[in-house]
């Protein structure tokens, strides 16, 4: 339950954040939502990928449909010499995805705490 929560948590502050800051917001509302919903480095790295990931994926490809393919048509023949506007939208939410997970798993390394086990 505190993985859904974090990861939604997360998508919905990267946005709100998205709308006054930079791109970089993503990541302080991955760290941020991490500090205050400890879960094991695994795990938070995994909400910090899939938050931040889904969420640039759909704004990415709403912006992309909106104007008809072109910016990221553009970019694809730019940069991948090849016209596939859907691989930059993939792009683009995976890079995302990764600014999420390693702020996530930054600031579960500063706050989670290993149960106590055995021996």
């Amino acid at each position: 339950m505190r993985f859904i929560l974090s990861l939604l948590l997360t998508a919905l502050l990267g946005y709100i954040l998205g709308i006054f800051l930079d791109w970089w917001s993503v990541a302080l509302a991955a760290f941020v939502i991490a500090l205050l919903y400890p879960q094991p480095p695994g795990k938070a790295f995994i909400s910090g990928f899939l938050a931040v990931f889904l969420l640039w994926g759909v704004l990415a490809t709403v912006m992309d449909v909106r104007n008809d393919h072109i910016l990221a048509t553009r970019m694809a023949n730019l940069i991948l010499q090849s016209p596939s506007p859907g691989l930059m939208v993939v792009i683009t939410a995976v890079l995302g995805g990764i600014v999420g997970a390693l702020s996530a798993l930054s600031a579960s390394v500063l706050r989670y705490r290993k149960p106590a086990g055995r021996g």
